[in-house]
């Protein structure tokens, strides 16, 4: 008999995360906050180095401490030389990330647009923009500081710069070496399956919703156009215990929505909750996104698997990187409840049902691009072969027709494909690495 691994080893432990993102998940979202935190810092740290340099140099003069003025004139001459050039060298070194990231992103784009979101919130890359500007800024306003009629001279400022500098070397080199990482498709593939991994421990955690019945109202969605990002579902949960009922999302994460879709099923109470507070727990963007929606994750790497196996790239290695995520993603899922996923009140009523995906529609969107796309490359059937019949091996028994079926569509799509023959036999044949 075969035993299957404990689902603790297939989906990594991740910490509890609130239901509806953060201020800091929105800023990671964000590529705006990061430099421009860099340049208030730069600003207010280069005011507060010359207050110290005038201070220093003033107390100089009143001691008539000849010594320490010289020191002061020698050292701070100096910097001011040195922090000159800084601020023309930070120009050009802020020029040469900027354009790094573009390749970058450039290169992203050829996986598929979806993974450029992984660039933005990649926390090297904003912090090495915020620590060059910052380093710029700096620069600029020790050169242009007065604080008495006698100027002067840069003395500590001289030193905070040369280690901002020292810094930003150091995280240049990370960044690149992080960059490049980044440029590597197995990366990207690695992290984009390790994000859907930890959306998918997220529905260990659903409660028993029970029996439902009929539901009293239906409410439909009014307001401008756009994809349901996420839903805070603690807001939810209130406005259902306020008026005693249960909200059941129809509309679910990754939907577009429009003017009159179904967007939430009303079970009991009185009254009905009214549309606008049940609106104000949505929301809505131009994108999709990775919270509460691990089938975004299957569809990125879906289409980094269909744009690999494309005529003008022809890269089945590629797909089949792919598609190892994706068969260890399918395997964590096998044995998940989905279709739907209930959330409680504090006092333990169930209060919220939101829509998942259900097993079918996962299977759907691991193997059918994949399949069709690459019904005419050994190495992408055999890959696919050889998924099937592990995920057969464990699945339960409600779980296992879409899986029957998607390898008799595999199997028809390869009869297609080739005449009948050896390279037909070939094709069909499980390998876990293609054909090596």
């Amino acid at each position: 008999m075969r035993v299957p691994a404990p689902q603790w080893r297939v989906l990594p432990r991740a910490p509890r995360r609130r239901a509806f993102p953060t201020l800091r998940e929105r800023l990671r979202d964000s590529f705006l906050f990061a430099p421009v935190v860099g340049l208030a810092c730069g600003f207010f740290l280069a005011t507060l180095t010359l207050t110290i340099d005038a201070e220093i140099h003033d107390h100089a003069v009143d001691t008539d401490d000849s010594s320490l003025l010289e020191y002061i004139d020698n050292v701070g001459g100096a910097g001011a030389t040195v922090i000159g050039t800084i601020s023309s060298a930070m120009l050009t070194f802020i020029g040469v990330v900027f354009s790094i990231t573009l390749v970058a992103l450039q290169m992203a784009s050829s996986f598929t647009p979806r993974v450029i979101r992984l660039y933005v919130r990649n926390r090297v890359t904003k912090i090495t923009f915020a620590l060059f500007l910052c380093t710029f800024l700096f620069a600029l306003r020790v050169q242009k500081g007065r604080f008495t009629a006698e100027e002067a001279k840069p003395f500590i400022s001289s030193f905070i710069a040369m280690g901002l500098v020292i810094a930003c070397l150091v995280l240049f080199v990370v960044y690149v070496d992080s960059t490049l990482r980044m440029m590597r498709v197995t990366h990207v593939i690695a992290t984009v399956a390790g994000e859907t991994a930890r959306e998918l421990w997220y529905l260990e955690h659903g409660a028993d919703q029970g029996e439902m019945g009929a539901p009293v109202a239906v409410v439909d969605y009014w307001g401008p156009g756009g994809v349901l990002r996420y839903v805070d579902v603690n807001r939810l949960a209130r406005v259902a215990r306020r008026h005693d009922c249960v909200v059941k999302l129809v509309a679910r994460v990754g939907d577009f929505l429009v003017n009159g879709t179904p967007l939430v099923e009303v079970y009991g109470g009185s009254p009905v909750p009214p549309p606008f507070e049940l609106a104000r727990a949505l929301h809505l963007g131009t994108e999709r996104n990775m919270h509460q929606d691990f089938a975004f994750g299957f569809r990125q790497l879906s289409d980094i698997s269909a744009r690999a196996l494309s005529p003008a790239v022809n890269d089945p290695t590629t797909a089949v990187n792919a598609f190892d995520r994706i068969h260890l993603l399918l395997v964590a899922a096998v044995r998940l409840p989905l279709g739907t996923r209930a959330h409680c009140d504090r006092k333990g009523a169930v209060r919220v049902i939101e829509a998942v995906p259900e097993w079918s529609d996962v299977v759907d969107l691991a193997y059918t691009e994949t399949r069709l796309f690459g019904a005419g490359s050994p190495q992408v059937t055999r890959r696919l072969a050889a998924s099937l019949d592990d995920l057969l091996a464990i699945a339960p028994a409600h779980r296992r027709a879409p899986l029957e079926r998607q390898k008799t569509l595999l199997r028809e799509a390869v009869e297609a494909a080739y005449r009948d023959g050896p390279d037909r036999a070939f094709a069909l044949q499980p390998d876990r690495q293609g054909i090596g």
